[in-house]
């Protein structure tokens, strides 16, 4: 399987300002003026009157990218645009139809139908199911209609206005304007100190204030499998007989709570430092400043001489940087999660890694093209189970599962919508987790609340290395075997136990 061009990753990037919300708005917004007033511009006159009638709408796409709406924040956008066709009853029609459309043109037959046919292999009739998936977006990404568009509609009456009024020698509103970009800022204020309270609660101390530092290792590897994007309702509806197994005979944790917000770069980069955004600085899938600013499992792992590998797509190295072994997500989604596994397979026969984890990423992918109440989406993860199952039984014929704990996990769940997650909307918040090996303990189930932040001090306490420094998550031991009894072996250590 390929690795990530460099080409691809510097597309990938640019994609992530059209896909995420807050650098969209300000780009859909021009690009919408510019094809609207094109023809116009042919003998240079009105150029100067559009670009500074740009400045005067400006303030509001800063407040835009600032404060987010998502979930039900969103429906609450729509009074300051009423607001606006009251005081100044100067929409233009044309302008906002346009406008309107270029929008669907964009998210359902340019970004749902083509796009996805030309990276993942979709249908060109996608687009009978994308529009839904758009008007049902919850989170703050670019297809997330019933945010953009008082967003975009605001902002570009607001421009065109002002436009107007400069071609025409009238006079600008600058005081009223003014005032009213202050009525909105402080009504964002306001809303999201009031009404933004559905974050999960951060550990406050750091890992090693709680616990020793590990001076031995309890495993000699660890094998960590995210299966991205796997809503934990619609797992446990799938057909999954190995995951399940693994499930009987490991411990699973019943209430593991991902990050906020729950974009795959964001999860990735807290499952594997030990920590939240604001201290390892990866806050979206669009990364501004490349790398972490803490130290990561990988660290940890070289101070005693150790290796950990992560096999994922591109965008994972703009937070991980080398650490990072990259493959291309341009493909069929059918050969997407067989050839990642396959590439797994020769990664751990040819580097034998200490730490292996693999991103698998056909599942996700479905919940975004597709939608996740769909069979589809059951599909991706059954064919998961049966990928992982043949992963793991290929190592344990290599012998590299004799003393290996395995992890299986999704780094986000999925809400029904285009990107589908990031602000934990129903089916988002929890995800499977489960912990299987010869010192786990065997069909226990943990109720307390955990967060992914556990994984990094729990892979460091395992492989006898020290906790990541700015770590903050706890050690999962109530999986783990305590004492001599851990290194008892039964038949049920034996994956290929019971499956057929």
């Amino acid at each position: 399987m390929k690795s990530a061009s460099k080409f691809e990753k510097f597309a990938a990037r640019c994609w992530n300002l059209l896909n995420e919300g807050k650098p969209f708005t300000p780009i859909f917004v021009f690009g919408t003026m510019l094809l609207f007033h094109f023809f116009e511009f042919a003998n240079g006159e009105n150029i100067l009157y559009w670009l500074t009638a740009f400045l005067i709408a400006a303030p509001l796409l800063v407040i835009y990218f600032i404060y987010d709406f998502p979930l039900f924040l969103r429906n609450y956008l729509w009074i300051p645009f009423v607001v606006f066709l009251i005081v100044w009853n100067a929409a233009s029609i044309p302008l906002l139809f346009f406008a309107m459309g270029l929008y669907f043109f964009f998210t359902v037959f340019f970004w749902g139908t083509l796009y996805y046919h030309l990276r993942i292999g979709t249908s060109w009739l996608n687009f009978t199911r994308f529009w839904k998936l758009v008007l049902k977006n919850s989170d703050s990404t670019s297809g997330n209609a019933q945010e953009q568009l008082p967003k975009f509609l605001l902002v570009v009456s607001i421009w065109e206005m002002s436009y107007q009024n400069l071609k025409s020698a009238i006079e600008i509103p600058y005081m009223e304007l003014a005032l009213f970009y202050l009525f909105i800022m402080i009504f964002a204020f306001i809303l999201h100190r009031n009404l933004f309270d559905w974050q999960p609660k951060t550990y406050g101390k750091y890992t090693k204030e709680l616990y020793n530092q590990p001076s031995s290792a309890v495993s000699d590897k660890v094998i960590v499998i995210v299966i991205d994007g796997m809503r934990k309702e619609r797992f446990y509806e799938a057909e999954t007989p190995f995951l399940d197994y693994l499930k009987e005979n490991g411990t699973e944790y019943m209430n593991m709570e991902t990050v906020y917000p729950a974009r795959t770069v964001v999860c990735f980069s807290s499952m594997f430092t030990g920590t939240y955004p604001f201290e390892h600085g990866i806050k979206s899938n669009m990364v501004w400043k490349l790398g972490i600013n803490t130290e990561s499992i990988f660290d940890s792992l070289r101070k005693v001489g150790k290796k950990g590998r992560l096999l994922g797509i591109a965008h994972l190295v703009d937070s991980m940087g080398s650490d990072v072994e990259t493959v291309t997500a341009v493909m069929h989604n059918d050969k997407a999660d067989p050839n990642i596994m396959a590439r797994a397979k020769k990664i751990m026969k040819e580097q034998d890694p200490d730490l292996f984890i693999v991103q698998m990423i056909a599942t996700d992918q479905t919940g975004h093209s597709r939608g996740v109440l769909y069979d589809e989406y059951l599909q991706k993860i059954k064919e998961a189970d049966t990928l992982v199952k043949d992963f793991v039984e290929e190592l344990e014929r290599n012998g590299k599962m004799e003393n290996t704990t395995l992890m299986i996990c999704a780094d986000h769940g999925q809400a029904d919508g285009i990107g589908g997650h990031g602000h934990l909307d129903e089916g988002e918040r929890f995800v499977p987790f489960i912990i299987h090996g010869p010192n786990i303990h065997k069909g226990k189930k943990v109720e307390e609340k955990h967060s992914l932040v556990s994984m990094a001090p729990t892979i460091a306490y395992l492989l006898g290395a020290p906790f990541p420094e700015q770590s903050r998550g706890k050690v999962l031991e109530e999986a783990i075997r305590k004492g001599s009894d851990r290194h008892e072996k039964t038949d049920s250590d034996r994956f290929s136990a019971g499956i057929q």
